[in-house]
């Protein structure tokens, strides 16, 4: 398999990137990102074998969340003050990714479940100690969405109803439940995140999807009211400020870097390795396969057919392109947060312009290897139908998806206001 198929992993994690802030741990003992991304490559031949038994469990198995928590991936961005390493984004794009070139699937719970001990880091002290000081392998899932109203009582809130998309839900210790909290004016709200344990809540098992169905991405349901603490509040605005309530004790700048300006990327890592692991697949088959007499060509390689040249190149030209675009955007991201500096709302739309367009290339990457493989290529059995079917599933997700975020984009171009999340 040539170079452009299969990069070495320094060409994959963009050498151009190598300063970025995130790939370095402050943490003492914390283990080199080199020997973290080894894990990663070693656990690939696992999680391929076991990608359709995945798919048909719509749930990462226990097995393989342990070895997602024995090789250090749950603690890349977790705070050193509960054993984590605080890498940052670049770091965390580099493991996922590798992941993402076996499963989708897999590589979505763990990119989740590791991008949220980020994000509690963010949250209030009393919260990161609800969640890690006596568990600190305790991992937390996210409904973001805003879509139950929280009631104000005294010391916190009362939550009743249900959280769906709630990826990765069956290894989860924690929920983080998006919510609509009552202002001090007691008629308007604002969008916050509430932590519940999982003793609180019931897992609802609807997750019957045509992609992505290995992610376990069911319903968080609360059935009767229940009390939260307040100090297990985290506001959108808060989570946006640059100056979260956790980054006074978690002083590394990652965790002062604004919300929408980072998280996406957990959604865009897994399918960059899914668009690598197509090419992968791709390049195998092309190089073995051989037409059938039935078509013009017949009995000749795949790989010898201009148009299938054609599509692989342009597969690995969109899959470089969306690596750069993230890359560019985190790294310097990490640098701003390093340097101090306020990101600007002209680089908060810049960012999320990218999230999506990389989640657009990386698709496209698949269907142009998927579009030449032929009726061999839609069998169980054959990875590629799956990576198909998974990346048109991750590009429609609406933090992502090309016409809800270009069109705020273009809002912004023109002078008006941005309809939507930066």
């Amino acid at each position: 398999m040539n170079s452009l198929a299969d990069p070495p992993a320094s060409i994959r994690a963009n050498e151009d990137f190598a300063w970025a802030p995130g790939r370095f741990s402050p943490v003492p003992g914390a283990p080199p990102l080199a020997e973290i991304m080894a894990a990663a490559t070693g656990l690939r031949p696992y999680l391929r074998e076991r990608a359709r038994q995945t798919e048909e469990d719509r749930r990462v198995s226990d097995e393989s969340t342990d070895l997602f928590r024995k090789a250090g991936f749950f603690k890349l961005m977790q705070p050193a003050r509960y054993g984590g390493y605080e890498y940052g984004f670049t770091a965390f794009t580099d493991v996922i990714s590798e992941l993402g070139r076996a499963c989708t699937s897999s590589s979505w719970a763990c990119s989740l479940g590791a991008i949220h001990q980020w994000l509690v880091g963010t949250f209030p002290v009393e919260a990161q100690d609800d969640v890690w000081k006596d568990n600190p392998d305790a991992i937390v899932c996210v409904s973001y969405a805003p879509v139950v109203k929280a009631e104000r009582v005294a010391g916190g809130y009362m939550v009743e109803g249900k959280w769906m998309w709630a990826s990765n839900v069956d290894n989860s210790q924690w929920a983080m439940l998006g919510v609509q909290l009552p202002n001090d004016d007691g008629k308007t709200v604002q969008a916050g995140f509430l932590l519940a344990p999982r003793k609180d809540w019931e897992i609802e098992d609807n997750w019957y999807m045509a992609g992505q169905s290995g992610t376990g991405s069911k319903t968080v349901v609360i059935s009767k009211k229940t009390f939260i603490p307040e100090h297990r509040k985290l506001t959108f605005a808060e989570a946006s400020s640059n100056m979260p309530p956790g980054c006074a004790v978690n002083q590394n700048p990652i965790y002062r870097i604004p919300f929408l300006s980072a998280v996406p990327v957990c959604l865009v890592s897994p399918l960059l390795g899914t668009a690598q692991g197509a090419i992968d697949e791709f390049v195998d088959m092309a190089s073995a396969r051989v037409t059938r007499g039935a078509v013009a060509g017949g009995g000749n390689r795949l790989s010898e057919f201009f148009p299938v040249q054609s599509r692989l190149a342009e597969a690995s030209a969109s899959l470089d392109a969306a690596r750069l675009l993230i890359y560019r955007d985190t790294a310097g991201v990490e640098q701003m947060a390093t340097d101090g500096r306020i990101i600007t709302m002209e680089e908060r739309i810049r960012n999320r312009r990218d999230h999506a367009f990389a989640a657009k290339l990386s698709r496209d990457a698949v269907e142009a290897v998927f579009a030449s493989v032929g009726g061999g290529g839609l069998a169980l059995d054959q990875p590629l139908q799956r990576m198909w079917r998974d990346a048109n599933a991750i590009s429609r997700h609406i933090s992502l998806n090309w016409d809800a975020v270009s069109s705020m984009v273009g809002q912004y171009l023109l002078g008006m206001e941005p309809k939507g999340q930066y």
